[in-house]
Parts: structure tokens; C-alpha cells; sequence
């Protein structure tokens, strides 16, 4: 029989369960993405059940199950932090202690209780801590035999950043930042005070600040006031936050708004309304404030371990613009990120830890990524696909020859079209890599606004990726490797950028941001920067043909990719989920598997505003 652990995250957000089979990663999955509930908490019974059958085993051939966190030591730092704040979080503390007494302590017979609707037997149960699972998802799918490990998120069970060293099959943490003080919860603070929501609107502060005036006086100063008042920063990467200006440890909220706002001069934003050069300024401000520690805790990172790679993991490594100047700093020869890194990446750490560091298990390490492309959920058969159509009575054509397929959705794309793109395995984690994907063409300058208003339904600002054949990088942007993941942001080359009027500073927020600033305009952000994901043949083999028939078609080896999902809705996962989306979308043409339906040709859909009424704006 086969070897195989389970690794499961659940309980706090974005639930995911993954499976290892002798040492493999066989499958990984968020639980959100079979519920359709952003985010979703629950014990993650949909995605423990996906995964057992895609490794065609049963619970009972299960030899450990690993869960991604510590509960009992988390419950400690809860505990010694109320006490620590006392009197203050009272409030907090009657809300968040009886759930703990009632139900997470006994987190052991939660689990066993939820296991036992899989099977008779219930295999050994492990808890890894929360950010040796982040450390082991980066170290041991990444290519590297031997590299530094960065962790960085919100908190876990006291940890909120750790530095340590992979060598081999083996995790040493070297270094740990501890409760209250954390990068991540800074940031998420901002994201508050920007009128985002936590937990969901930090990569949107991320993409607000290139609007911010870099180098002006306002920005300078509130760089100086973040570092001054609220972050007393330390050459190694180390912090203290200045707690008089925050309520999350105790509190209900993020910040303490009163002291924020005679700080910053500035009115915390509500939810949906204007955003103004103020808040791109401070969006900016704790950006480069947020890259500088990173930077620092890169280069003890490097100090301590003398390696000469890099992995990262935790909510913080999907800041990408931060990685693309860590990568440009050139203090490691090269950096490898999880795909997963937020919490659902958990699961799979947890697996992992629990085959190399529990059973001891050797890792093989021949330069390769392990993570196959994060096509690790569950794929749907042409039957499946041709059920969905006839139960909607919709009309498709059905192609024979997948070249054809893709050289006409090529020419439909060059002709202005935006085509939901359902292939294959879903990606695990946040990023749609190509088989949940809506796709236009990069050349269009209306394209951004478009896939914003009219498809997406979120803020216009918002920026698109570029997918790439990994053959044409260098084409279009300042890159010297492949960055198969999105997660690396780079400049476009010079010679594709145009040219800006002399009053463009000036210009409001969507006057400069639809401003035609490349012979790519859709993917070029403000800052002529462009978050990048390379696509290689091997790895990804029908999307990268697809682009390759763009390339033949165009000269363009490169096509606009966003995730396929309206705002505040999971990427879609089975094509009754796609089509409903294709459906109340303004998308032209949904491609599933080889059928091609056209919009025009649909009936009408009944539910056209299903998103409205189902999903909370994020």
C-alpha cells in the first residue's frame, strides 16, 4: 500500500485540505471553492473528500493526519494577551473565549468527529506549529536542496515572522517574531484604514499604491510618521508596533481610528466611497514601508544561513512587488514562493512537515518544482461538461482538434473578445494560472476597463496580469527568469513604453490610469510595472498553446489573464459554476474542455444577478 498523509487548515479562514502519497503532492484544494463561500472557515469536508478520491484512497489508508496550527498554544497567546491588555478588551474577550471553551480546545475530538463521516478508522493526528507548515510548503516543493525560509503573516500561534534554514529533508527556525509585533497585520491595518476589507482587500491597497506620488513630500512624511510612531524598525528586519495605535490584539477592529486620523491628518475611509490622492499617498507609504522590512528580514535571513537561495511563505509573500525588488536586490541568486501562501497553504505545509520531518522521509531534491504548476484540484470530463450544457439547453460547438480550438478562441481574442478559459485541474490558491482564467488581449486599451466594469464588477483601478509563454519574457519585461506563479512584479521593457504628457501628475486617479502607457496597456500598471506569469510548455502544455496561436496570430506571445469570478465570488470550480458566470458576466465566449459556447447564441440565463444577492462585496 501506499504512504500517504492528509494535511488539513480549517477553523480560522480559507479552509483547505491536500494529500501527499509517497512523499507526492497528489491533490490540494480550498474548501470556498465547493461551498462558494469566499474565504470559508468550516472544516473542509468537500475538499478531505476531493482529495481522497484523487489519490484513490480511503481514510483508513491514511497513515497520518496533519493539522496546520497549535491550538492549545494558540489559546495561550489569546489568553496571555487579554491579561497582558487588561482592562481593556472586554468586550472581545466575552466574544472570543466561550467559542474556544466550547468548541477549539477540544479540537482533537472536533477533528475526530468531523473524520469519522470518512471512515471507521481515524489515523494519528499531528499539529505541526502554524508557521513550521508555512516554512515546510515553501522549503520542500521548492527546487532548491538547500535554502533560507522567510515566513511572514498575520500571527499564528505566537510566530509572526520566522527566519530558518531547509537543508535536505530537515527545517531548523532560526529566528521568530512573536504577538503583537507583525508585518502583516500592519499592513491588513492600512488596508482597514483605507476602507478595505481585512483578510481580503490587502493585494487592493497593494495595487492602490502605485497611484500614490512617489517621492513627494506627503509620501515622505507619512513614511516618517509610520516609522516614527507606529514601527520602531531595526536593521535586522526586527519590530515593535507602538500597540496605543492598534485594537487587534484585544479589540473588535483593526486600529484605533481617533489616533490614526491625528496621526495622519486623514479620515479613515468608509467601505465604497471615493478614493482620493490621500489614500493612494498612504497606501504607497506603508508599501515602501512594508518592502523595506522585508528587504531587512531578507538580508538577515541571508547573514544567518549563508544560502544562497531563498523560499517564502505566509499571507505576506503574495505581496508581489515586494518580491520583484527583493528578487532585484540580488541578495539570493534566486527566490522561490509558495502559490498557496496564505492559510490554505497550510494544509499542504502540514502534509509535508509531517512526511519529511514526523516519518523522517527523505526529499527529492533534483532542482525541480514540486508543485505541479498549483494544478492540484479537481477536473471535470467532457460528460460533465456536456451535461451542464444540455441541462441549460445550450448551444456549443465541439471540437475535434484542440490546434483548431485554440487558433480560432486566438483570433477571437485578437478581434477585441473576452473568453472564460475552464481547463483541467483548478488551481490551488489564490491565483487563476490559465485553467480558471478570463482572458482578453493585452493590446487592447480598453481591455482593463472593460474586464473591471463589465465582467468583474469591481473597482475600475484594479490591475490585470500578463500570461506569458515563458520563450517570450525577456520580450516584454525586465526579467531574467520564469515566474510561473504570479507572484513576481517587473518592469516592461522601456522600448514598449510610451511616452507621458507633461501634465500626467496631475491628471485624476482613472484619467492616468487610462492613459495608454504601453504597446501592452492592459497589463501595464501605472508605475509601467506588470504582474507576471510565465506559462511553460511542459508544466502547462494547452494554455501555453493557446498563447503560442495568439503569438502566431498577433506577434503577441502574450495574453491579459484574470481569475474567473465576478467580485467577492471564488474562482469557479465545476463548469455549472462557470457557465453561471459566463452567463451574468459581459464575457463573449466560455471555452470548457473543447466546447465553445458564444454568448449570443445562449438563452436567456435566469439568474443574471445570482452574485448580487449571493456574495459580500470583498
Amino acid at each position: 500500500m501506499p504512504e500517504a498523509i492528509l494535511g488539513i487548515s480549517a477553523f480560522y479562514h480559507d479552509s483547505a485540505a491536500a494529500l501527499i502519497v509517497d512523499g507526492e503532492i497528489v491533490a490540494a484544494a480550498q474548501e470556498e471553492r465547493f461551498t462558494r463561500k469566499k474565504h470559508d472557515a468550516s472544516f473542509p469536508r468537500h475538499a478531505v473528500a476531493y482529495v481522497l478520491e484523487e489519490g484513490g484512497l480511503r481514510l483508513d489508508d491514511i497513515s497520518a493526519i496533519a493539522f496546520y496550527d497549535k491550538p492549545y498554544l494558540k489559546f495561550e497567546r489569546l489568553l496571555e494577551t487579554y491579561h497582558s491588555f487588561a482592562p481593556r478588551g472586554l468586550k472581545s474577550f466575552l466574544s472570543a473565549v466561550p467559542v474556544w471553551v466550547k468548541e477549539k480546545l477540544f479540537m482533537r475530538r472536533m477533528l475526530h468527529d468531523e473524520l469519522n463521516k470518512f471512515g471507521s478508522a481515524c489515523p494519528k493526528l499531528l499539529f505541526p506549529e502554524h508557521h513550521l507548515s508555512h516554512a515546510a510548503s515553501a522549503f520542500y516543493p521548492s527546487p532548491f536542496s538547500e535554502a533560507a525560509i522567510l515566513t511572514v503573516d498575520g500571527v499564528g500561534e505566537w510566530a509572526t515572522t520566522t527566519i530558518g534554514v531547509g537543508r535536505e529533508n530537515g527545517i531548523e527556525v532560526l529566528r521568530e517574531l512573536d504577538f503583537p509585533h507583525s508585518l502583516g497585520l500592519l499592513y491588513s491595518a492600512f488596508t482597514y484604514y483605507c476602507g478595505f476589507k481585512v483578510n481580503s482587500g490587502e493585494y487592493k491597497l497593494m495595487g492602490l499604491a502605485p497611484y500614490g506620488s512617489a517621492g513627494s513630500p506627503q509620501v515622505e512624511t507619512w513614511k516618517r510618521l509610520i516609522l516614527s510612531e507606529l514601527v520602531d524598525l531595526r536593521d535586522d528586519g526586527s519590530f515593535l508596533l507602538n500597540m496605543d495605535y492598534f485594537d487587534y490584539a484585544t479589540g473588535l477592529t483593526m486600529c484605533v481610528d481617533r489616533q490614526w486620523e491625528n496621526l495622519f491628518g486623514l479620515p479613515r475611509r468608509d467601505a465604497e466611497t471615493e478614493l482620493n490622492q490621500n489614500h493612494m499617498d498612504l497606501a504607497l507609504a506603508i508599501q515602501e514601508v512594508t518592502e523595506e522590512i522585508v528587504l531587512n528580514l531578507a538580508q538577515t535571513a541571508q547573514e544567518l544561513t549563508s544560502c544562497d537561495y531563498l523560499v517564502m511563505s505566509g499571507g505576506v509573500a503574495l505581496n508581489c512587488v515586494a518580491n520583484g525588488k527583493l528578487l532585484k536586490s540580488g541578495l539570493f541568486k534566486d527566490i522561490w514562493i509558495q502559490p498557496a501562501s496564505g492559510d490554505a497553504g497550510g494544509a499542504l505545509g502540514a502534509a509535508l512537515a509531517g512526511w519529511h520531518i514526523h516519518l523522517d522521509k527523505p526529499r527529492k531534491s533534483d532542482g525541480r518544482d514540486r508543485m505541479k504548476g498549483a494544478l492540484l484540484g479537481p477536473e471535470y470530463s467532457s460528460k460533465e461538461i456536456f451535461g451542464v450544457a444540455r441541462r441549460h439547453i445550450a448551444p456549443y460547438r465541439d471540437y475535434k482538434d484542440y490546434d483548431e480550438l485554440c487558433q480560432d478562441v486566438a483570433g477571437l481574442l485578437a478581434e477585441g473578445q473576452v473568453v472564460g478559459w475552464f481547463q483541467g485541474r483548478m488551481e490551488y490558491g489564490p491565483r487563476a494560472l490559465g485553467n480558471r482564467s478570463i482572458l482578453g488581449d493585452a493590446r487592447n486599451p480598453e481591455m482593463q476597463k472593460r474586464l473591471n466594469l463589465k465582467i468583474k464588477y469591481r473597482e475600475g483601478f484594479r490591475p490585470f496580469a500578463p500570461s506569458v509563454i515563458e520563450e517570450s519574457v525577456g520580450e516584454f519585461f525586465d526579467l531574467d527568469r520564469p515566474s510561473p506563479y504570479m507572484l513576481l512584479v517587473a518592469p516592461v521593457r522601456k522600448e514598449r513604453r510610451t511616452a507621458l504628457p507633461e501634465e500626467y501628475d496631475s491628471l485624476s486617479l482613472f484619467e492616468r490610469l487610462y492613459h495608454p502607457r504601453s504597446d501592452v496597456p492592459a497589463i501595464t500598471h501605472i508605475d509601467f510595472s506588470a504582474r507576471i506569469q510565465s506559462v511553460n510548455r511542459e508544466t502547462h502544455p494547452k494554455y501555453w498553446q493557446l498563447i503560442e496561436a495568439f503569438r502566431r496570430h498577433t506577434g503577441y506571445g502574450l495574453i491579459v489573464n484574470t481569475s474567473f469570478n465576478v467580485r467577492g465570488e471564488p474562482i469557479v470550480c465545476t463548469p455549472e459554476d462557470a457557465y453561471r458566470c459566463f452567463m451574468a458576466t459581459g464575457m463573449d465566449y466560455l471555452v470548457m474542455g473543447d466546447f465553445l459556447f458564444a454568448k449570443k447564441e445562449q438563452p436567456q440565463f435566469a439568474d443574471q444577478d445570482y452574485w448580487r444577492h449571493k456574495y459580500e462585496m470583498d
